[in-house]
């Protein structure tokens, strides 16, 4: 099933449309990145509200192709809000909506089955203190044990309480989620923790010892990156990334 050609422009607000072609230009973004993993995998954008409703990927389309009219709107129930051909797919569900419950300043959420993800994960230690990127990180990164495929609601409690106020999160052997207001900073969170751990996997593929970060430098980062806090801005970078993604795979905004 292709994405619908007809817009939907006319059926929702503004400030919706506008979070619908951001959301949908990050799920290109992510393939255009190679982070995407078939259909699977999901980045949601909570529409602003008391209701927590959200927009999440149609289940069945390649992230290369995702419109922002073809993008479903559910509540937390996931019942779709609009006419819809699409299913959502109940793991991604539970995941997200789970993050949109608790936290007012999720804008977007973003989660990935990466291989290099996925093998951080997977050890013990996880992210290691190796690389400047790694060192933004650690003071907003927290991890989730694995329950199996996340369609249990029972689950959402842990994952929640897990999370916290983290803008980073492993989900222990099964991938990466980042937590942001925005979609640009909620991708370039991902980017961040994409290349820390991309960096790991390679500096333990050459099987040297490792230099690990003191402590006290830790500290001086996540304390250097507390007062340049709303100082700068991911909106530029995203900016640049659009336009990036208009010359490769124009389109999103449909």
């Amino acid at each position: 099933m292709n994405a619908p050609q007809t817009s939907i422009r006319s059926q929702v607000s503004e400030q919706e449309w506008k979070l619908r072609v951001e959301l949908a230009a990050v799920y290109r973004l992510v393939a255009l990145y190679g982070w995407d993993d078939l259909v699977f995998t999901h980045i949601s954008a909570r529409i602003p509200g008391p209701e927590h409703h959200f927009l999440i990927n149609p289940y069945g389309l390649m992230f290369e192709e995702i419109t922002a009219s073809s993008l479903v709107k559910i509540d937390m129930q996931c019942k779709p809000l609009l006419p819809t051909p699409y299913k959502v797919n109940p793991a991604g569900f539970v995941i997200h909506s789970a993050v949109h419950e608790v936290r007012e300043d999720a804008g977007c959420v973003l989660h990935t089955h990466t291989r290099a993800g996925v093998g951080v994960s997977a050890q013990k230690r996880g992210l290691l203190p190796i690389s400047q990127q790694a060192t933004v990180i650690m003071s907003q990164l927290a991890y989730h044990d694995y329950e199996g495929i996340a369609v249990r609601d029972d689950e959402k409690l842990r994952l929640q309480s897990d999370l916290g106020h983290a803008k980073y999160m492993i989900l222990r052997n099964h991938g990466l989620l980042t937590v942001a207001p925005t979609m640009g900073e909620a991708f370039q969170a991902m980017y961040t923790l994409e290349t820390a751990c991309q960096a790991q996997i390679a500096a333990q593929s050459g099987g040297a010892d490792l230099i690990e970060v003191q402590q006290s430098v830790l500290d001086t980062v996540a304390h250097a990156i507390t007062l340049q806090r709303g100082v700068l801005s991911s909106a530029e970078i995203f900016a640049a990334l659009l336009r990036k993604l208009d010359r490769r795979n124009p389109g999103y905004d449909q």
